[in-house]
């Protein structure tokens, strides 16, 4: 999803004054006391408050640059020409640019663009076009000002205020592969600021290109220190690259300064667990459980680690918890966690988890979810001994699912050893005929065999078994089943 920064009118009052005197930098200069209060507004510009930075997008938090005092007046510094980089002005376009800015610095930017569109030509100095592409920048029409700003650089290649002002159109609109060209284009042209790399390292990140990204990052740390995106930009490059230890190490000292922010604790936390330290991670979920600002996956995560653990009793919390958030988690990941559970013998656990689930879900559980269940609740009555239990949900199983191979093997180990050899071997062959469990289902049709010392059957069903997927354990068992085959010579 793409992110919008939303640049108003009011947000470029200074842009007009600024303009005056600004594009005809050959016959104007500004004076000493505009000079003076320019200097005094920079001097007084508000910092940026990170301190409510959304722990979990952090591109928004990049961005959030936009909204900068500090970059409203640059933007409006724009206006300003740059003699050694700057398209030259004809006397005559002189006097008609000296028109121009006297509508923008009376705030009167339709009459401006108007102005431009009406005289301009198409061999006018590209001047024109960066001023008319400005006016709409500040129109929030950026469509006709990425335009502009094109036929600008295009006419006058060196034009680095332009270059920078179409990267920054790209940025706004969320496209920051395609800024990349011209911020490269500023940095080759002498314009490299920290907001410049600092948007190369969102960029190069975006673009999968972490090795970059890194060195544009450490360039806008170099120039601007104070800037928390920045280095926060750094750490996600180290995770990019499995530099896991550097983005611990980095990631501890930005908590260092802001530690109420939930986004770093949650950076640091995956660096953990590439680190394989599975139990400092839950440490950081934990305080971000603190802050309050947990999420379905920060939650599920702390599950997956306490299941690991063997932690079960905590994991269900936390599952739990995951599903009682609005909007819900998908039930997919607790119903795999309560597999993990049954086969581990956490029964008690297991059954509470997915209890959860059906009070959340209810009959909006999809069947998948549902059918899995079901095959977890038969297993957990296999291992309480309660068979009838289990055949009932199997029962039901393949009543929702024809198809379902494992639940129709399942269905036929409880017949075998209920003594229903007829209905079990049913069952397997039913199974066989689905290619997935194939294998399987002549493995145990076969097992059934040899309990009744039908040796001769079961061999040509391990055979074909092995065939389909060879295992070692499977192998050893029809060598067995052949020994026995030959000394019973049947």
């Amino acid at each position: 999803m793409k992110t919008i920064i939303t640049l108003s009118r009011a947000n470029f009052r200074l842009c007009g004054l600024v303009a005056a005197v600004a594009l005809v930098p050959a016959f104007i200069v500004m004076p000493a006391s505009a000079q003076s209060s320019k200097k005094k507004k920079a001097e007084e510009a508000p910092k940026i408050d990170y301190s409510n930075v959304d722990p979990v997008v952090v591109p928004a938090a990049q961005l959030a640059v936009f909204t900068d005092a500090d970059f409203e007046r640059r933007f409006a510094e724009s206006y300003a020409a740059e003699t050694d980089i700057e398209p030259k002005l004809a006397d005559p376009e002189k006097k008609q640019m000296l028109e121009v800015l006297k509508f923008i610095q009376a705030e009167k930017m339709g009459e401006a663009a108007a102005l431009i569109e009406q005289t301009r030509t198409p061999t006018s100095s590209a001047v024109f076009d960066f001023t008319l592409a400005n006016i709409y920048f500040q129109d929030e029409k950026f469509d006709k000002a990425l335009t502009e700003y094109a036929n600008a650089v295009q006419k006058f290649p060196k034009f680095r205020r332009a270059w920078r002002n179409l990267a920054l159109i790209h940025v706004r609109n969320g496209d920051v592969v395609k800024a990349l060209p011209a911020l490269t284009k500023v940095v080759e042209l002498g314009g490299g600021d920290s907001m410049t790399y600092g948007l190369m390292g969102f960029a190069y990140s975006a673009n999968d290109n972490p090795i970059a990204a890194e060195s544009a990052y450490r360039m806008a740390i170099l120039l601007d220190p104070a800037t928390r995106d920045w280095k926060l930009g750094l750490a996600k490059s180290y995770f990019k690259q499995k530099r896991f230890a550097d983005a611990v190490a980095l990631t501890s000292e930005l908590i260092a300064e802001t530690p109420d922010a939930a986004d770093l604790w949650l950076l640091q936390a995956n660096a953990y667990i590439g680190q394989g330290q599975a139990m400092k991670a839950a440490q950081n979920y934990e305080v971000v459980d603190q802050l309050g600002k947990t999420t379905v996956e920060s939650l599920n995560m702390l599950g997956d680690i306490y299941i690991n653990e063997a932690l079960y009793d905590n994991a269900v919390s936390c599952y739990e918890r995951a599903l009682a958030k609005t909007p819900r988690g998908a039930a997919e990941r607790p119903i795999r966690a309560a597999k993990v559970m049954v086969a581990r013998g956490a029964v008690i656990e297991a059954e509470r988890l997915l209890g959860a689930v059906e009070k959340t879900y209810g009959a909006e559980l999809a069947e998948a979810d549902r059918k899995e269940a079901l095959k977890m609740k038969a297993r957990m009555a296999v291992a309480k001994g309660a068979g009838d239990e289990e055949a009932r949900i199997l029962e039901e199983i393949v009543a929702i699912d024809p198809l379902d191979g494992e639940a129709l093997i399942l269905l036929g180990q409880y017949n075998g050893r209920k003594g229903d050899v007829e209905k079990a071997i049913f069952l397997y062959e039913r199974a066989a005929k689905i290619e997935k469990v194939e294998a399987d289902a002549k493995v145990r049709h076969a097992q059934l065999l040899v309990g009744q010392q039908r040796y001769s059957e079961a061999l040509p069903l391990l055979r074909s078994a092995q065939q389909i997927k060879p295992r070692e354990n499977i192998q050893q068992y029809l060598e067995q089943v052949e020994r026995a085959s030959k000394q019973r010579g049947s």
